[in-house]
């Protein structure tokens, strides 16, 4: 049974079985993030999908026509909001309360996600899009880190964030240039794993979503924890991990009910135990 309910102003939490749609719902504005509310918001909300045991795949995704244009000019130039205030060491602590808490609860969190770029992925939006594990874009969609262009730089974490999905020279042409990419060119570079027409974005991203849940829920969580730890660890060190993360897998009564039924040459039934 789906349940649909609105988290808060800027987060739309809708959960179906093990798949949980976080579209971020503003619009109007497309979908820029304003104010450390919205920061908030989505921490939240991506808080809640980990930490809810029925939860094996999150889909982030926007309202309208755009994924997120990233940060709110207007808000920047009135010194209101996540961006600038009255002096640096202020400033300072306002990217670290705000859009840093996004990217750490992104890059920190067990679930499985899906970023479905609906549209315009620019800033802070290209780089939230990143962070997810998996990234699908609809034919239309635009992607530029394009902070240079405003005279800064990525705030957020890009800096890091991007060189690790698309490479560090990619990265730093898209960093140093400012460039706009479309659908097409995004996928050439690998910053997206497929195109679908606009329609079907959704639909897609369910689907693979899908393809995820049936599989054992606390592997998938070890799965992604190691994942992570892979880019930023030495070999000998994610063989350690691994090794642990084995030995708690090989506990669970799903490993159990795999063999089982691999031995009985039936489908398995997984309880996510």
């Amino acid at each position: 049974m789906t349940q649909v309910e609105s988290h808060a102003p800027f987060v739309r939490y809708e959960q179906n079985g093990r798949i949980v749609t976080l579209t971020m719902d503003r619009p109007e504005a497309r979908n820029a993030i304003a104010t450390h509310q919205d920061c908030a918001d989505l921490v939240a909300a991506l808080s809640r999908a980990n930490d809810d045991r029925g939860v094996s795949c999150i889909i982030l995704t926007g309202a309208g026509s755009a994924f997120s244009a990233g940060g709110n000019i207007k808000a920047m130039k009135e010194r209101t909001g996540i961006g600038p205030l009255d002096a640096p060491d202020a400033t300072r602590a306002n990217y670290k309360h705000g859009v840093q808490s996004v990217a750490r609860a992104l890059w920190e969190s067990e679930v499985p996600a899906i970023a479905a770029i609906n549209g315009h992925a620019i800033g802070l939006g290209l780089d939230l899009a990143c962070l997810c594990d998996i990234r699908i874009a609809a034919d239309g969609a635009k992607f530029a880190s394009s902070f240079i262009k405003m005279g800064l730089i990525p705030g957020d974490g890009g800096a890091w964030i991007l060189p690790r999905a698309v490479g560090l020279s990619r990265a730093a042409e898209l960093i140093y240039t400012g460039d706009t990419l479309d659908a097409q060119a995004a996928l050439q570079i690998g910053l997206v794993s497929r195109i679908v027409a606009a329609g079907e974005l959704l639909a897609e991203a369910q689907a693979l979503a899908g393809r995820i849940v049936v599989n054992p829920a606390k592997s998938l969580r070890l799965a992604k924890r190691l994942l992570r730890e892979g880019q930023q660890q030495r070999l000998a060190d994610v063989l350690e991990l691994s090794a642990a993360f084995q030995a708690m897998a090989h506990e669970t009564e799903d490993h159990r009910e795999a063999v089982e039924a691999f031995v009985g040459k039936r489908s398995p039934e997984f309880k996510g135990r």
